[in-house]
């Protein structure tokens, strides 16, 4: 049990009182720490039968249990006999690869307890215990400060991952406008972004109705803490406009990129037309003479050979001159 036990800790009145060694008899000895008093445990992708021992020790409803075990929860808010269950994805970006990496953070949050389970390595809840311990008139809030503090470093995380996300939009807008670049990995290269984007996009979006629920008001939910959730909500709604926007713009950079495509096969079919004309000319005159009809009296004239290379010669630049001229050599 103690590999997936992060952190357990007791507090009252806003003061670390106790560390115990795992969660058995931890709600016992947070209720005798006094009004004010709850438990927080910390979990890391514990198993069915861990997740057994902590539902049995805070009567955690089943049907929340089940989804902390099977994990890949939509982001969500459920309210449940004796909790509050609320689900989060947290985001992290890896500068190398330029990938979006995905985890979720889950939180039971009761009247004398407060539950966070991480899966995923790249979790944004690493010192989130320090930071709130040192701001004691937050943590006086109880399990709902923790509430707050573990939304806030999510949303906090999407804000980083979003802005990380534009830079690369930018460097990637700049490079396939670039004047004279002729790559052919441009379409692969926008879609790969925009399925970052969409990455982005499935954690922020649904995640906005349950924090205004939150804001406005839960079990469980203290009045207090309603106003830092409201800080949470406003941030969270400005990550979902930029992201929606990136999303646009990479739409309309790559309905742009397949019109610059476009114009570039025509201007390449130009050319192809107009060299093949050049050629078709001197071609059609030699087909005519090589036929070597009697009746063809310049034929027997010792003008008649130079005469056909002039002619040819002439034509092809005549007609180089005026295709030049319209741009399509």
């Amino acid at each position: 049990m103690t590999r997936m036990i992060v952190h357990c800790a007791i507090y009252r009145d806003g003061r670390l009182v106790e560390e115990p060694p795992g969660p058995a008899g931890t709600r016992d000895a947070a209720r005798t720490a006094g009004p004010g008093g709850f438990v927080w445990i910390g979990l890391f992708e514990p198993t069915a039968e861990e997740l057994g021992q902590v539902s049995a020790e805070f009567g955690l409803h089943p049907l929340a249990v089940e989804d902390v075990a099977s994990a890949h929860q939509r982001p969500k808010v459920e309210a449940y006999q004796g909790s509050l269950f609320v689900v989060l994805k947290s985001l992290g970006y890896h500068p190398d690869t330029r990938e979006v990496i995905t985890g979720e953070v889950m939180v039971f949050v009761g009247d004398d307890f407060v539950l966070t389970v991480r899966h995923g390595e790249d979790g944004p809840t690493g010192g989130l215990r320090q930071a709130l311990e040192l701001q004691p008139d937050l943590l006086t809030y109880g399990p709902s400060s923790v509430l707050h503090s573990v939304c806030d470093a999510v949303v906090d995380s999407y804000v980083d991952v979003a802005a990380a996300l534009q830079n690369d939009l930018d460097e990637l807008e700049a490079e396939i406008f670039a004047p004279g670049r002729t790559g052919s990995d441009a379409a692969g290269r926008i879609y790969g972004a925009k399925r970052q984007v969409m990455t982005v996009r499935r954690a922020t979006g649904p995640l906005l109705e349950p924090m205004l629920r939150l804001e406005r008001g839960a079990s469980f939910v203290r009045p207090e803490a309603a106003p830092y959730l409201r800080d949470v909500a406003d941030h969270l709604a400005r990550v979902n406009d930029q992201v929606d926007g990136m999303d646009r713009l990479l739409s309309d950079i790559l309905a742009a990129n397949l019109a610059q495509v476009s114009v570039q096969q025509n201007d390449d079919m130009r050319k192809i037309s107009a060299w093949a004309a050049l050629a078709a000319v001197p071609t059609m005159i030699a087909g005519i003479y090589g036929m070597n009809f009697d009746h063809m009296p310049e034929l027997h004239q010792p003008w008649g050979y130079p005469a056909a290379l002039g002619l040819m010669a002439v034509v092809c630049v005549v007609l180089h001159r005026v295709f030049k001229r319209h741009d399509w050599l």
